[in-house]
């Protein structure tokens, strides 16, 4: 808890798989391929990564020529680089911008996120490849994007930081550990004993059921008796008065 921060200052993959920067145990494959991965920054790309802002969610549309009209008004900008695909040339949807200062790139990186450019809300953010260790990125299960349809959210950047974790172990223990297998067992022993609880009532309800018709009868049949007898009664008093 003391060193925690919502921004990862390292990449780790399981990290930055959790919500919260705690977890154990990957929880989906993506992960796993990131903390296998070997993965060395581009030595082809050139620069400052220190100077270089991170542009992404960008319309497919946009042309060098709109980030610089937009980005300039920051300060000045050495380079602009929109990443393309090799084979069609289109572009991907993200772009490096190097700026001049680091007062224009602070700037950038506080009032450029979130702006809309040709219809589309931008992401803006440091770039991690070169700064941040152990970068994976997204192809490789690493990143800090992801989608939840997906289940690769990620997490400890700048659109997605970490939330402060709880840290409860002992009920982290309780329920993961041995007491959760007691009380499932003593639930299964309770709905069983609950079972042969019903069944012996019905079995003994069954039993005591021709117990009460043979009480019932002889009690009409001694109603009956109790009925002739007070008729003959009846009888022998008329007679005497006559």
């Amino acid at each position: 808890m003391a060193d925690w921060a919502p921004i990862a200052k390292e990449y780790d993959p399981l990290k930055a798989g959790s919500i919260d920067g705690t977890d154990e145990e990957p929880h989906d494959r993506a992960i796993w391929r990131a903390m296998l991965a070997r993965y060395a920054p581009n030595k082809g790309v050139t620069g400052d990564p220190h100077l270089t802002l991170f542009v992404a969610r960008l319309n497919l549309q946009t042309t060098e020529e709109k980030l610089k009209e937009v980005f300039s008004r920051y300060g000045d900008i050495r380079k602009i680089r929109l990443v393309r695909d090799l084979v069609t040339g289109f572009s991907k949807g993200y772009a490096f911008i190097e700026y001049k200062e680091e007062r224009a790139l602070l700037k950038a990186h506080r009032d450029a996120n979130r702006l809309v450019i040709d219809q589309h809300e931008i992401f803006v953010d440091f770039e991690l490849e070169r700064t941040l260790k152990g970068w994976i990125p997204r192809r490789l299960g690493g990143g800090f994007g992801g989608k939840k349809e997906s289940g690769q959210l990620r997490f400890g950047g700048r659109d997605r930081p970490f939330r402060k974790p709880i840290n409860l172990p002992n009920m982290k223990n309780d329920f993961y550990g041995e007491g959760s297998s007691e009380k499932r067992n003593w639930s299964r022993e309770g709905t069983r004993d609950w079972r042969t609880r019903d069944r012996d009532h019905e079995r003994s309800r069954d039993k005591r059921w021709p117990e009460r018709e043979r009480s019932w009868a002889w009690g009409d049949s001694e109603r009956e008796r109790d009925s002739k007898e007070e008729r003959s009664r009846g009888r022998e008093r008329k007679d005497r008065d006559r």
